[in-house]
């Protein structure tokens, strides 16, 4: 175990022997690499000339007219290669595996955002790539299972366990321990063991900087409060990164699913049901039973669909710095919906909690309160759970249609 990546009591490397060297070279490499201003300014290029940062800090003027409070701005996650935040991490990894001489990358993923951005990486850096996915998750994300094998990638269903993201996060290190030499384990979002919280939350951090600089430009002054999802974390961190040193309030989303009392949801935070414990490597909240053993989680959204938390998110929220609300799949999907007709952006799942726990404070504040939400992702991904949330009719005949076809 080792004694460096610890938050408070949170974080850790708890890890196999096997994997230890593998983890001190990854260490190494990552703080050779930050202490390289070359380093960071290759990862800005990268992000600007192929993934299309900065993404831009949109005014919401109908939703802001709409509630009557507090200016509403949107951090355009959404617009990056392959449609959210997750693309700021792969492309930081990706330039890592470089530096270390490996030639194939690993990756889980839920929502399989971070499976399409794994994918994009390893083209364009010309890896051998490999998926791992819980079977839930390969049905309810064909679409980005798809792309993911059109990209090149070897996608895997994994079925035991719960089939989302924890069994698939198990499945690649089982990978990993077997070819170490050659493989390079994206994780995809700011937890297991160190130095990945610490790795993922330093690429995503470009997404506060530019939110900083931005409102400045635009305000001249810091938001009220931001707002932010989280599953395991990574884009709340990148976000709250740029306002930590702020007197800005910082509220973290998580899935309520279909209500904290019901036992049906995945907020390890704001439901109080989350257990200090060690699973995946690191030290942090679980939803577990009082054996230890991992309770199934729920979520409409796959990419909150996770038992633990970021180590940093879990000391942000002893420190009291950071204040963790839930909502409710039926919150998110009247917020996915006014989203869409007010402003005309199409949010993915994830980042519709961030919005309806937005939606329910912004009229309470005053004219004079900005907020930032952060649009982490594009719905277009979610078409399928949307369109069964909604019952569309229309959406129903085109997907008998289109079955009927492939019979013919």
């Amino acid at each position: 175990m080792f004694e460096k990546g610890y938050y408070g009591p949170f974080g850790g490397a708890y890890i196999p022997e096997v994997l230890v060297s593998t983890f001190e070279e990854l260490e190494k490499a990552f703080e050779e690499a930050e202490e390289d201003p070359g380093f960071w300014e290759e990862y800005i290029r990268v992000l600007s000339n192929y993934s299309c940062r900065p993404t831009p800090l949109t005014f919401a003027e109908n939703l802001t007219r709409h509630f009557g409070g507090a200016k509403i701005y949107i951090k355009r996650e959404d617009l990056n290669h392959t449609g959210a935040h997750k693309a700021n991490n792969v492309l930081g990894q990706g330039l890592l595996v470089r530096r270390m001489g490996k030639d194939r990358v690993i990756a889980e993923t839920g929502a399989g955002q971070h499976g399409v951005a794994t994918a994009t990486m390893a083209a364009r850096f010309g890896y051998r790539c490999t998926i791992y996915m819980g079977e839930k998750d390969v049905l309810r994300q064909r679409p980005n299972v798809f792309w993911m094998e059109r990209l090149g990638a070897e996608v895997v269903p994994v079925n035991t366990g719960s089939r989302t993201l924890k069994d698939a996060i198990n499945e690649a290190f089982r990978d990993w321990t077997a070819r170490m030499e050659d493989t390079h384990y994206v994780l995809g979002t700011a937890c297991g063991p160190h130095p990945y919280p610490a790795m993922v939350t330093y690429f995503q951090s470009v997404v506060g900087k530019e939110a900083r600089e931005q409102i400045f430009a635009l305000e001249g002054r810091c938001p009220s409060r931001v707002y932010a999802c989280v599953g395991g974390g990574s884009n709340a961190l990148g976000i709250f990164s740029g306002f930590l040193d702020d007197p800005v309030e910082l509220v973290g989303v998580e899935a309520g699913g279909k209500g904290l009392g019901t036992g049906r949801h995945a907020s390890r935070l704001a439901s109080g049901d989350g257990f200090l414990g060690v699973a995946q490597g690191y030290k942090t909240y679980f939803l577990q039973d009082p054996d230890g053993q991992m309770r199934e989680t729920h979520s409409v959204a796959a990419g909150l669909d996770y038992i633990g938390v970021s180590p940093i998110l879990a000391h942000l929220r002893e420190e009291g710095r950071v204040r963790f609300e839930a909502a409710t799949d039926e919150k998110v999907l009247e917020a996915f919906s006014l989203v869409m007709k007010k402003e005309g952006l199409i949010p993915a799942l994830e980042s519709a909690h961030a919005y309806a726990q937005a939606f329910k404070e912004a009229p309470s504040l005053g004219r004079d309160d900005i907020i930032v939400i952060n649009q982490s992702g594009r719905g277009d991904k979610d078409i399928f759970t949307i369109a069964d949330a909604f019952g569309d009719p229309g959406w129903k005949e085109y997907i008998q249609q289109k079955a009927e076809a492939y019979r013919a």
